[in-house]
């Protein structure tokens, strides 16, 4: 325990932390990847699902045209299994004599903190675009005209999750562990 202390971690959440796994970290960081890109997914698409049912007793004409909104949500769960994929090829076997050596630390919160980022950005976006794409299926209900203009801002609240996958991309290519 001295050697913790000796580290600067002389609170148990310090010393914690360092005694986790970093693969513990990364099945974690992977984890959230995809689950909380599916939970933003699913929001959206509960909410644009909900208003374009509404809004097509109304007018019928708008529900083959509106399911965009809804394909638009469910990208965001593929941006989250997409970027879960890169960060599981990073992981690779280290002995357990480097298992806590500063390279495999390193490694391991770089893939927490890219799975994370790509998570809560696709949680974001999945809100955004399922609030956008309510928001598209009420007003072309009542104005056509409107329908392209909204889609076009919906196709900005969607690039919040590319936005997330690039950021997350970046944050692993800093995952390399200690060689054998």
């Amino acid at each position: 325990m001295s050697g913790v202390v000796a580290l600067g971690y002389a609170s148990s959440w310090g010393a914690a932390l360092v005694r986790i796994s970093p693969y513990t970290f990364s099945a974690i960081g992977i984890a959230i990847s995809i689950g909380v890109s599916v939970l933003g997914a699913a929001w959206g698409i509960y909410i644009t699902g909900s208003s374009l049912i509404g809004a097509a007793i109304e007018a019928p004409r708008i529900t083959s045209k509106n399911l965009i909104s809804v394909i638009f949500c469910e990208a965001v769960a593929i941006y989250g299994v997409i970027v879960a994929i890169i960060l599981q090829t990073k992981l690779e076997s280290v002995p357990s004599s480097k298992m806590y050596d500063a390279e495999s630390l390193r490694a391991g919160y770089a893939i927490f903190a890219s799975g994370i980022i790509v998570g809560f950005a696709n949680l974001v976006c999945g809100l955004c675009v399922g609030i956008i794409g309510s928001s598209c299926a009420l007003s072309d209900a009542q104005n056509s005209t409107l329908f392209v203009k909204i889609l076009v801002i919906e196709i900005f609240g969607s690039a919040l999750g590319l936005f997330g996958v690039i950021v997350g991309i970046i944050m692993s290519a800093q995952a390399t562990w200690p060689t054998k």
